[in-house]
């Protein structure tokens, strides 16, 4: 069976975890990740030396790690969640490193300060500042998703369904007061329909 290391609060963890369920995989999961388990150890370094989860160990024992790659290994290693035509593997993809290089920087100060309520994040300029970052790129969602495709690279949905999806889950599950973006919340209600995406979009987790 192969294993999945890293806590169910992570964002990047629950993203391999719902492609695994979407795809039907049996999987193992291990507790690793602050506050759970410090990553910062000899033995999980050696699988991963920058100390974050998920980590990914295959049947065979190979590993891997960093979620988004992880999410395109499984689809094209278990045969779905990737569109064939070659347009829509494009959007796919491209919503997939959007939400890595754009979308999870904007909410870097926000989610800590507000969703966490950790130290050290508590300067209401800068919060400030971050929710309209956050915001920009929701502004950028909800104008794709008006364009009336049920998912991000067309009518099936997909590994960049899986992250987005997840993305949009942190911004209704962070408290502040938020602009309408009622294509998102569309969108996001229909991942909710899934069975994993119900399993790992949970009201107690953010």
């Amino acid at each position: 069976m192969v294993k999945v290391l890293g806590r169910i609060t992570s964002i990047n963890v629950r993203k391999v975890l719902w492609a695994l369920d979407e795809l039907g995989v049996a999987y193992e999961r291990e507790d690793w990740g602050v506050p759970v388990r410090d990553p910062k150890v000899p033995e999980f370094l050696a699988l991963n030396p920058n100390g974050q989860v998920p980590v990914f160990v295959e049947y065979d024992g190979s590993v891997l790690w960093e979620s988004n790659g992880l999410l395109v290994y499984l689809a094209q290693t278990r045969g779905g969640l990737l569109p064939k035509e070659r347009r829509a593997l494009g959007l796919a993809l491209q919503w997939l490193g959007w939400q890595a290089a754009e979308l999870n920087p904007s909410w870097n100060y926000v989610v800590p300060g507000l969703l966490r309520k950790m130290p050290g994040y508590d300067d209401p300029r800068k919060i400030a500042e971050a929710i309209g970052r956050w915001t920009g790129t929701m502004v950028i969602l909800d104008g794709e998703l008006q364009k009336g495709r049920p998912f991000l690279a067309g009518d099936e949905f997909s590994i960049a369904d899986i992250a987005i999806g997840l993305s949009c889950h942190r911004w209704y599950r962070t408290p502040f007061e938020k602009r309408a973006f009622p294509a998102v919340e569309e969108y996001y209600n229909r991942l909710k329909e899934r069975a994993a995406g119900a399993r790992w979009m949970p009201e107690d987790i953010g």
